[in-house]
């Protein structure tokens, strides 16, 4: 296999303190996939393998999504990220306990456009839909918002991020 394995996604790193001399430990997460790529960008294989093992060689589509494909694709991906990531600042962003009543679905959305330097993510569409019977319309509100904006992937991308958020009793 080409990639390398990290079991520690918990690494130690030393960060050299301002205006001394001194080094202070800092915690870093380290997260890695790998994808092994054979032929061009319109034939051959692809599978992308995850540190977590969640994904093994599954394959990616060759290049845009196709309707009708059973490959996931980069943009795929990313939207599965998105709405993992917004779901976990969500669920942060209002305080919930393991034990807590009720669930947060988020479906993420991406809208590619083909510029004239190819295709590009425009937009990414959080659609969220809360069932908290505890949490109030009004802390549900300004906790989606708050989430939006500490979300690591929203943070990571350049794309306008829009969202719907719904919170059912």
């Amino acid at each position: 296999m080409i990639a390398e394995k990290h079991r520690s996604p918990l690494n130690k790193v030393l960060d050299r303190d301002r205006g001394s001399s001194e080094y202070a430990a800092m915690n870093l997460m380290i997260r890695k996939a790998s994808v092994v790529w054979r032929g061009s960008a319109k034939g051959g294989s692809r599978a992308v393998t995850t540190d977590s093992g969640v994904l093994k060689r599954a394959r990616l589509s060759p290049g845009l999504p196709l309707k009708k494909n059973v490959h996931s694709d980069p943009t795929e991906l990313i939207a599965a990220a998105h709405a993992g990531s917004f779901s976990l600042a969500l669920s942060n962003e209002l305080g919930l306990k393991a034990s807590a009543a009720g669930e947060i679905l988020t479906s993420a959305t991406v809208t590619l456009e083909h510029l004239a330097t190819g295709w590009t993510i425009m937009n990414i569409h959080l659609n969220v839909l809360a069932r908290l019977p505890r949490v109030t319309p009004g802390r549900f509100i300004d906790a989606t918002v708050r989430a939006k904006t500490n979300c690591i992937v929203s943070k990571l991308l350049r794309a306008n991020v829009s969202m719907n958020a719904k919170l059912q009793k």
